[in-house]
């Protein structure tokens, strides 16, 4: 007998989804950090990013994707990878912040891993967040196939082929004239390809059909690629206090971003195109598959939680 799915939380406001799942998902990293690391300073460094409060976006992503099969996924059952999405994000955000990377002093308004703790056991905390991610993903109460596919898909999405090659193209391009096409790869892999593998665990856990995974898949991708334009914006236009990391870094930097690339008018404009084209992933046969006939409102709400300040 199938399970009926929890349109509550697929009628919620993002907000609400993030409010009901972090709720569960918070004290999960906390006492899990706690039980894995017992090497003191590192254990401090690791958690101290790990809880400085961020959005859990991705493992949120992750959860509600999880929900929209016709058997969705048990919130206890997702704990293990949605973490480890978020010790992905987490070690990725430590390491940026790095004098040799971005070399940002604030992350979250509160001082950077390497300013609290010290540059060596910033790079081991993310070290460690890094590579505990997987053991927790070999430790889901999910069968091993399920389980082998998510580990495929979080190093295919923070390896080489995704985050760390934005990564390290944007350390390249920095002061460098690309083209459009680059910097949409740029964009790409730095940012979208984690949203893109958050997804995936999403799909992978909800035992959705390869057409399914193939548009969810495409609209993710559009998702991070408006997440990582809507960040060029702000940073040009929000203060520091507003973001909670140093404003203006970009143009400091000489960071290829869209506003540099497309001026501010424009970059908006390919903010808006973005999301219309992730909007457009969502035909009436993507729907009817799903047994719906509206794009999921919490997932408009996360889009429309997106666009809030971009068009200023």
């Amino acid at each position: 007998m199938k399970t009926k799915r929890p349109m509550s939380i697929l009628t919620s406001s993002w907000s609400e989804a993030t409010e009901h799942f972090t709720a569960v998902l918070n004290p999960f990293l906390q006492e899990q950090i706690d039980t894995d690391v017992h090497q003191q300073p590192l254990h401090d460094a690791m958690a101290y990013t790990l809880a400085s409060g961020g959005k859990r976006l991705r493992p949120v992503l992750a959860w509600v994707v999880s929900q929209l099969g016709q058997s969705p996924a048990n919130i206890t059952d997702m704990l293990f990878p949605t973490g480890a999405i978020e010790l992905i994000q987490t070690y990725s955000l430590i390491h940026d912040d790095l004098p040799a990377m971005d070399n940002d002093n604030l992350r979250r308004g509160k001082p950077s891993n390497h300013v609290k703790f010290g540059e060596a056991q910033a790079i081991l905390a993310g070290d460690g967040l890094l590579t505990l991610a997987f053991s927790w993903l070999a430790r889901a109460s999910l069968n091993s196939t399920d389980r082998v596919a998510m580990v495929q898909v979080l190093a295919n999405a923070a390896g080489p082929a995704g985050m760390v090659a934005g990564q390290s193209q944007d350390m390249v391009d920095t002061a460098r004239p690309i083209t459009a096409a680059e910097l949409q790869q740029l964009i790409t892999n730095k940012t979208a390809q984690l949203i893109v593998g958050s997804v995936q665990i999403g799909v992978l856990a909800a035992h959705l059909t390869t057409v399914q995974q193939t548009a969810l898949t495409q609209f993710a991708l559009q998702l991070g690629r408006a997440f990582q334009i809507r960040d060029d914006i702000l940073d040009v236009t929000e203060t520091t206090a507003q973001l909670g990391k140093t404003a203006g870094k970009d143009i400091v930097e000489q960071k290829n971003t869209y506003p540099s690339h497309f001026g501010l008018a424009g970059a908006q404009a390919q903010f808006t195109d973005t999301i219309t084209a992730a909007k457009a992933v969502w035909t009436p046969a993507l729907l009817a598959s799903f047994n719906l006939t509206v794009i999921p409102p919490v997932l408009v709400s996360l889009m429309d939680a997106l666009e809030k300040g971009v068009n200023k």
